[in-house]
């Protein structure tokens, strides 16, 4: 009798901390909330639309666009955000902590849209334009890193393929925590084999891709901002390690002389007052480094206020 109250009360115990385990694992730490994705054949894969989610305490906000933005404001002045997870923070970034979010907070009559995923370049921010169109922009903002002058789109099946990019939601916290983030470490302690890597975490450890050709996406982005007559403003993000050696590597210097070749606005990350604190790796940057690219934003397109006036009387004249 007392070995069968002792089972029953254990067993009361395991379903307790299970059922306490599952709640605190959605609730505190947003299991079963991740960030969905969608495949497109067009620009390879996409934030899905419509989401509002807590995760690892940050809230992370995709409008019915895919951008990591409030709703188009038609009655604000547009500014198109483009680049990769630097840009879009990623999880691990709250959405007022972004550096476009911040953007806007200090321009309450300028809205920029904050159109950005994991390891996009410039031809996969051209493409999506092209498809969605342009907002009736007055300026863009392109953010690139050197690893973009050849990263070109190769429509690699990552979305639901992936633990980065899925299309699903777990049905339990306690699933998603084994098989996501338990599992791959396990494998990689007892078997020595690593998961493979997504092409943001590729990024995110410096692994560069090597393509046989210039990133089509920075002329194509050219064109359709002289034929809109706005301006087009290149923002050269540096990794860590060209932070340390303050030079960019040679794929960096390709995008620099592009950008003076085809008299492009170009920003250099090297020019301002960035250290290690402003990154949380090897390449992505903390909130204190969003705020300093956030203020580099605001003072640039402050410079192009005539010019984005000149814009907005071709647009509703």
């Amino acid at each position: 009798m007392i070995k069968t109250k002792i089972i029953f009360r254990g067993l009361i115990f395991t379903i307790f901390f299970i059922l306490l385990g599952e709640i605190s694992l959605r609730y505190f730490v947003g299991l079963c909330h991740a960030l969905l994705y969608q495949e497109s054949s067009k620009y390879e894969y996409i934030f899905a639309p419509n989401q509002n989610n807590s995760r690892f305490g940050n809230q992370i906000q995709i409008n019915s666009f895919s951008q990591r933005s409030n709703e188009p404001d038609s009655t604000k002045i547009t500014i198109l955000g483009l680049g990769d997870s630097v840009l879009s923070g990623g999880t691990k970034s709250d959405q007022n902590n972004i550096a476009t979010s911040i953007f806007n907070n200090h321009m309450p009559n300028y809205q920029m849209l904050n159109i950005s995923v994991g390891s996009w370049g410039p031809d996969n921010c051209a493409a999506y334009l092209k498809q969605k169109g342009t907002f009736n922009a007055a300026a863009m903002f392109l953010v690139v890193s050197s690893h973009d002058a050849y990263d070109v789109m190769d429509f690699q099946p990552v979305v639901g393929n992936h633990n980065s990019y899925p299309e699903h939601q777990y049905k339990l916290a306690w699933w998603e925590l084994l098989d996501r983030y338990v599992r791959p470490r396990v494998n990689k302690i007892f078997t020595e084999k690593n998961e493979k890597l997504d092409p943001d975490e590729k990024a995110a450890q410096g692994i560069q891709k090597k393509g046989l050709v210039f990133n089509p996406g920075f002329q194509e982005l050219k064109i359709l901002s002289d034929s809109l007559q706005i301006p087009l403003i290149v923002y050269l993000h540096a990794e860590k390690t060209e932070l340390h050696n303050q030079e960019y590597n040679n794929q960096g210097n390709e995008i620099i002389e592009w950008a003076n070749k085809n008299n492009i606005d170009l920003i250099k990350e090297l020019d301002y007052d960035f250290n290690d604190l402003d990154y949380r790796d090897v390449i992505h940057l903390s909130d204190n480094g969003q705020n300093k690219l956030a203020q580099i934003m605001l003072t640039r397109i402050k410079k192009y206020k005539y010019q984005i006036r000149r814009r907005l009387l071709m647009i509703y004249k």
